[in-house]
C-alpha cells in the first residue's frame, strides 16, 4: 500500500473516532494493522476481555515472533489462569492450562511445571512468589504497566505506536478544500451553495446575476479549523499524537526536547532495549546475553523485565485511569490533629504512609503517626552552628531569632528529610524511626527566603535542591552537604523546582514569581526553557505518580488561579481546567494522586479533578474550618489526605480503604499494648532466653516480629529495605511495627523457641530472615540448607516470624535438599556464607567449595560457579542490580561478578587476609570490605576504586586473633556503619570512615 493510501487509513481512523464509530475503529485498526491502539488494549485488558485481547494482538504479532511477544502473551495468560484459581474455577484453569499455557512449555518445562503445581494449592497465595498477589483490579493494573513496557520494546510493533499528529477533523477539511475548490471553478459559482452530496463534484446551478465567489458552507461538514488551532486529536480519542525525534546528535527525550530552547547543545547516550524471553532478559547488556547466554535466569528483581515467570510485583502506582472512581476520593474525616501554628507544608513518607511530616509559620516541624493522632517527634526552629553561618544570616538571626518553614519533603526513601526555612538556611535530619530524629546537614544554602527543595538522583547520587529569594537553583550532595552546580538565569526569586527524569535525561523546572518557567540540565550550561506560566501566575509543578503527565498550579498578583496540564512534546498547555477562583487569597497549592486526580485547596474548599476532565469533579469543605487556601497532600497510595484548617490544626480525610488501614492499626496498637502489660504481668509464653529446650531441634532467640520491637537485622551484610509496592492493610501494620521501637534490656524481654527439624541436627553456622519477614533460612555445617516458614492464619494474620507460634520445616514435595558443593581437602577451613535475593526466589551460598544458586521454591540447583581456590568467603547482592553480586574471597580478593554473562568483573585488592564481610550502600553508592585482618576497606561502585581504608583500634590488653571475624553492616541512614571485631564494637561514618564510638567487649566470643 502507497503511503498516501496508508495517510489515508489514518484519516479514515480519525473521522470514525470523532463520529463515535467505536466498533468500526478498531476493525479498521485490525485490519490494516498501521496503528496499535494502546489505550483500546488497555480497556480490553483492564476489564478482562482476554478474547478480544489476544484477538487484538494476534494482528501485530504472534508467539512465536520475538521474545518480546512471546512474554507479551505469557503475561496474559498466566493472568487468565491466576483469576480462574481465584475463582475456585479449576476447569477453566486446567483449560487454560492445556489449550493456551502448554504452548509455553518447550520453551521452559520446569516453569510450566510450577505453574501446573499451583493447582494443588486451596489458595496459589501460599506460593511465596504470589503470596503478594492482591486483588483481580490490582493485578491487571500491574500487568499493564509490563506489557506497556514489553510492546513498546517490541520491534514488530514500532511506528505503529504513535497516531501521526493531525489537526481537528482533518479529513472534513481536506474535503471542504476540495469543494471550495471546485465552486471556485463553477462558470456561474453562486453564495452558499447547499452542498447535497460528496459522490458527485460540486457545481452550480443557472446564473441569477453575477455574483463574486463565495466559500462553500455545509452544516454537515464543519468549519476549516483557523490556522495555528490544532488541538491534538488525543484530547478528543484515543490516538496519541507522534513525538518528533529530537535532531542529531542530542537523542534527547521527545517530552523534555519539546522544552528545549536549545535541545542539541547536550549529548546524552540513547537507551537501548534487546530481546527477552522465559530464560532471557532484557537491558543494555542483552547483546552479551544473546552472544553468551546461561542455562538460567534469575528472577524479575535482576532484570527491568521478568524471568521468572511466577515472580509477581505489585508497585503503588497503576497507569491505568479507568480502575478508580471518584468514590475512591479521600473525603471522609477520620480525625483532627493540633499542630498548634499555621502549617505551611506536609508530605507522608514513603513507605511508613500514615506518618506525616509538617511545618508551620514559626519554623516548628513534627512528626505524625496519624493513625494513632500521636506526634512523634518536635523540632523548634534552632540553628545548629551558628558560627559556620553566613555574616548577613547572622545578623538577620540577631535581630529575630525566629523563621518559617516554607517546605518539608521527605526522601525517596525516607531516611532523610529536608526542611526550607525563610532565612538562607535548609536543614537535613536522617530519621531512625518513632521519635528517632537527628540532625544531618545544616546548608546556608541562598541569601534571604529558601523557597522550595526537593530530592533527585542523578547518576544514582542523592542530591538535594533548593531555590530561593537570590534568584538561583543550587544543587547539594546530599550526604556530604557539598555544593555542585548553581544554575542562574531568573530575574525575580524563584519560587517552585521540579525535578524529573525521562529515560536517561535528569532535569529540573524552575519557576519564579513573575510566572516564568526554566528548566536546566545537569551541566552549568544555563537554562533550556524560558516559558511563561499560564496568567503569570507563582507556579508549583509536578508530575503525575508514573512519571507521564505534567501538570502546574499557580495564582497570579489579581488573585486569578489556574491548574493546567502541559504538552512536554510541544512546550504548551495541553488543557485548563476549570473552577479554581478569580480572587484567592494567597498561593494555591494542589496534588495529585493515583494517576487519575487532582486536588486544590481554594475558597475554603478542596476541590477534586479527573485529570482526564477539565470540569470540577467535585469540592468539600471536609466539615468546615478550613482557611481560603489551605496545604494539602495525599499519601503514596491515595487513600489518605492530609490538609489544614485555620485554628492551626490538620484534618485527615480517608476513603473506605484509609478508613480500613487506620482503624486497623489503632487496633492492632491497642492489642499490642494490653499484650505487653499481660507480658509484663505472667513473663514470657514459651520460656525465657536462654533456658535449656530438651525438644529435638534448633533453639534461637526470637525478638518477636508480631509486637512493636525493633526489626532484626542479620549480621552477613543483607542490608535490606522495604519494598515500594502497593500494601494491603497487613503489609501496612507490619510496616507501622517496624517504626515503633523499643528497647530491650532484660532477658525477660526476649523469648526463645525450638525450631522443629526432622533431619539430622546438624550444628547451624549461619541463620538469617528472609526479606519477607516470615520465613528462617539456615546453613548447616554439612552445606545443608534448612528453612522453617510461619504460616498465614487467624493466629499470624500477618504471617511473619514470631514466637508465639512455631513455624513449619519446609521442604518441597520432591524432598530434595539445597547442599553445596564441598572441597573435599582443608573443609575445616570453610568459611559457609549465602545472601538472599531481594524478593527470596534465590539463595547464592557457598561452603567452601563452588559457589552454588538455589531456587527457593523448588531447592533446584540452578547453576554453580567459580572452582576454589580461592573459595568464597563472603556474599553480598548489589543494590541496584542482582545480576551482579560481590564475592569475597579467602586470598583477600574481592571479585565484582555478573551472574547473568558467568563473567568477572573486577578484582580488589586491598585487604591482607580474607575478606569477612560486605555491606553496600545505595546512599553513598559504596561498598564497605572488611577482613581478617582487621581493615575496613571503601570502593566506589562507579569505577570500584578505593576510596578510604582503616585498620581497627584493638582494645588495650585484647589480642586480634589471626582467623577472627570482622563483620559490617550499614544502617538504616545508610550512612553509618557497624563494625563487630571479636575485641570490640565500633560506629564509623562513611565514605571517610571517621570512627564515631567504640566500646570493648571483654566477654564477646569471636564469629566462628
Amino acid at each position: 500500500m502507497s503511503s498516501l493510501s496508508r495517510e489515508l487509513v489514518f484519516l479514515i481512523l480519525q473521522f470514525l473516532d470523532e463520529e463515535k464509530f467505536k466498533e468500526t475503529v478498531h476493525k479498521l485498526e485490525k485490519e490494516s494493522g498501521f496503528f496499535f491502539n494502546m489505550r483500546y488494549f488497555e480497556d480490553c485488558v483492564t476489564n478482562g476481555e482476554w478474547d478480544e485481547v489476544e484477538k487484538y494482538l494476534s494482528v501485530y504479532t504472534k508467539v512465536d515472533d520475538n521474545r518480546y511477544s512471546m512474554k507479551i502473551f505469557f503475561e496474559i495468560r498466566k493472568q487468565k489462569y491466576l483469576e480462574a484459581l481465584d475463582k475456585g474455577d479449576h476447569g477453566r484453569a486446567v483449560e487454560i492450562l492445556v489449550k493456551d499455557l502448554k504452548v509455553f512449555s518447550t520453551f521452559n518445562e520446569e516453569l510450566f511445571k510450577e505453574i501446573t503445581l499451583l493447582l494443588t494449592l486451596a489458595n496459589f497465595r501460599e506460593n511465596e512468589q504470589l503470596s503478594k498477589y492482591g486483588d483481580t483490579k490490582t493485578a491487571r493494573a500491574v500487568m499493564l504497566v509490563e506489557l506497556k513496557k514489553l510492546i513498546e520494546a517490541n520491534p514488530l510493533f514500532r511506528d505503529k505506536l504513535q497516531f501521526p499528529t493531525l489537526k481537528n477533523s482533518r479529513l472534513r477539511t481536506i474535503i471542504n478544500q476540495s469543494l471550495n475548490w471546485q465552486h471556485q471553478l463553477c462558470r456561474n459559482p453562486r453564495p452558499n451553495p447547499d452542498i447535497k452530496t460528496l459522490f458527485v463534484d460540486h457545481t452550480c446551478g443557472p446564473p441569477n446575476g453575477a455574483r463574486a465567489p463565495s466559500p462553500v458552507t455545509n452544516p454537515l461538514m464543519g468549519s476549516i479549523p483557523k490556522v495555528g488551532g490544532f488541538p491534538p486529536i488525543g484530547a478528543h480519542g484515543p490516538f496519541q499524537p507522534v513525538v518528533a525525534p529530537a535532531p542529531a546528535p542530542a537523542p534527547l527525550t521527545a517530552s523534555f526536547a519539546g522544552w528545549m530552547a536549545n535541545p542539541s547543545s547536550v549529548a546524552h547516550q540513547a537507551l537501548s532495549a534487546g530481546p527477552i524471553g522465559l530464560s532471557a532478559s532484557c537491558n543494555a547488556d542483552s547483546e552479551n546475553v544473546l552472544k553468551r547466554p546461561r542455562p538460567f535466569g534469575i528472577s524479575e528483581e535482576m532484570n527491568n523485565l521478568p524471568v521468572n515467570i511466577l515472580s509477581v510485583t505489585y508497585p503503588g502506582q497503576s497507569h491505568t485511569h479507568t480502575l478508580y472512581s471518584s468514590e475512591d476520593l479521600p473525603k471522609n474525616v477520620f480525625s483532627d490533629l493540633n499542630q498548634g501554628s499555621i502549617v505551611k507544608s506536609m508530605d507522608f513518607h514513603p513507605v511508613q504512609q500514615t506518618l506525616l511530616l509538617v511545618g508551620t509559620n514559626i519554623g516548628d516541624i513534627a512528626i505524625w503517626e496519624v493513625a494513632s493522632r500521636e506526634r512523634l517527634v518536635s523540632r523548634n526552629f534552632k540553628v545548629w552552628d551558628l558560627g559556620a553561618c553566613s555574616t548577613t544570616l547572622q545578623a538577620s538571626l540577631a535581630s529575630e531569632n525566629t523563621a518559617a518553614v516554607n517546605r518539608v519533603i521527605w526522601s525517596p526513601d525516607g531516611a532523610l528529610l529536608g526542611v526550607a526555612y525563610s532565612k538562607h538556611i535548609v536543614h537535613i535530619y536522617s530519621y531512625h524511626g518513632s521519635d528517632g530524629l537527628r540532625n544531618h546537614l545544616e546548608i546556608d544554602a541562598h541569601v534571604g527566603n529558601v523557597s522550595d527543595l526537593a530530592f533527585s538522583q542523578p547518576n544514582k547520587q542523592l542530591c538535594l535542591i533548593t531555590c530561593g529569594e537570590d534568584k538561583t537553583i543550587k544543587v547539594w550532595d546530599a550526604v556530604t552537604g557539598n555544593k555542585q552546580y548553581s544554575f542562574e538565569g531568573h530575574e525575580a526569586p524563584v519560587f517552585s523546582v521540579c525535578p524529573h527524569h525521562k529515560e536517561s535525561i535528569q532535569f529540573i523546572f524552575s519557576t519564579a514569581i513573575d510566572g516564568k518557567i526554566k528548566a536546566w540540565l545537569y551541566d552549568n550550561m544555563g537554562s533550556r526553557v524560558d516559558y511563561n506560566a499560564p496568567g503569570h501566575s507563582c507556579t508549583t509543578m509536578a508530575y503525575s505518580a508514573d512519571g507521564t503527565r505534567l501538570f502546574s498550579c499557580g495564582t497570579n498578583k489579581e488573585g486569578e488561579s489556574h491548574i493546567v496540564e502541559w504538552n512536554e512534546s510541544e512546550g504548551a498547555v495541553k488543557r485548563t481546567y476549570h473552577g479554581l477562583g478569580k480572587r484567592s487569597v494567597g498561593v494555591v497549592q494542589f496534588d495529585t494522586t493515583r494517576n487519575r486526580f487532582l486536588a486544590a485547596g481554594d475558597e475554603f474548599q478542596i476541590k477534586f479533578w479527573d485529570m482526564d476532565n477539565v470540569n470540577l469533579l467535585t469540592a468539600i469543605n471536609a466539615g468546615g474550618r478550613l482557611p481560603a487556601s489551605p496545604c494539602l497532600r495525599f499519601n503514596k497510595e491515595g487513600i489518605i489526605l492530609a490538609v489544614s484548617t485555620n485554628d492551626n490544626g490538620i484534618k485527615i480525610l480517608v476513603n473506605a480503604d484509609g478508613t480500613r488501614l487506620l482503624r486497623s492499626i489503632e487496633n492492632c496498637a491497642l492489642d499490642a499494648s494490653r499484650a505487653a502489660s499481660v507480658a509484663v504481668e505472667k513473663g514470657p509464653i514459651i520460656g525465657t532466653f536462654g533456658a535449656s529446650i530438651s525438644t529435638a531441634g534448633t533453639s534461637i532467640g526470637i525478638a518477636d516480629r508480631s509486637a512493636p520491637m525493633t526489626a532484626i537485622v542479620g549480621l552477613n551484610g543483607d542490608n535490606r529495605t522495604l519494598p515500594d509496592v502497593k500494601p494491603r492493610v497487613a503489609d501496612e501494620l507490619e510496616k507501622s511495627k517496624i517504626w515503633k521501637l523499643t528497647e530491650i534490656n532484660e532477658p525477660s524481654q526476649l523469648r526463645s523457641l525450638c525450631l522443629p527439624d526432622s533431619l539430622m541436627p546438624i550444628r547451624v553456622v549461619r541463620m538469617i530472615y528472609t526479606n519477607s519477614g516470615g520465613a528462617i533460612l539456615a546453613l548447616t555445617d554439612n552445606a545443608v540448607h534448612k528453612l522453617w516458614k510461619w504460616q498465614k492464619n487467624e493466629r499470624n494474620l500477618t504471617g511473619k516470624a514470631t514466637s508465639a507460634l512455631p513455624p513449619q520445616f519446609w521442604q518441597p514435595s520432591s524432598g530434595i535438599l539445597m547442599t553445596n558443593d564441598i572441597c573435599e581437602t582443608n573443609q575445616e577451613d570453610a568459611v559457609p556464607c549465602f545472601a538472599l535475593s531481594k524478593n527470596d526466589s534465590y539463595v547464592m551460598s557457598a561452603s567452601g567449595g563452588k559457589i552454588s544458586l538455589f531456587n527457593m521454591m523448588t531447592f533446584k540447583t540452578m547453576t554453580t560457579f567459580m572452582v576454589p581456590p580461592p573459595a568464597a568467603s563472603f556474599l553480598a547482592f548489589h543494590p541496584q542490580d542482582n545480576n551482579v553480586i560481590a564475592i569475597g574471597m579467602d586470598d583477600s580478593s574481592i571479585q565484582i561478578f555478573n551472574v547473568r554473562v558467568d563473567q568477572v568483573k573486577t578484582k580488589l585488592r586491598g585487604h591482607q587476609k580474607r575478606v569477612t564481610g560486605l555491606a553496600f550502600s545505595n546512599v553513598l553508592n559504596v561498598l564497605v570490605s572488611s577482613g581478617a585482618d582487621a581493615q575496613l576497606c571503601v570502593w566506589s561502585m562507579d569505577g570500584w576504586e578505593k576510596q578510604a581504608s582503616k585498620f581497627l583500634q584493638i582494645p588495650s590488653g585484647h589480642v586480634s586473633n589471626p582467623l577472627g571475624q570482622t563483620r559490617v553492616q550499614f544502617h538504616e541512614d545508610q550512612i553509618h556503619v557497624l563494625a563487630v571485631h571479636g575485641t570490640h564494637m565500633a560506629i564509623y561514618e562513611a565514605p571517610k570512615l571517621e570512627c564515631l564510638k567504640q566500646v570493648a567487649i571483654s566477654c564477646f566470643k569471636a564469629f566462628k
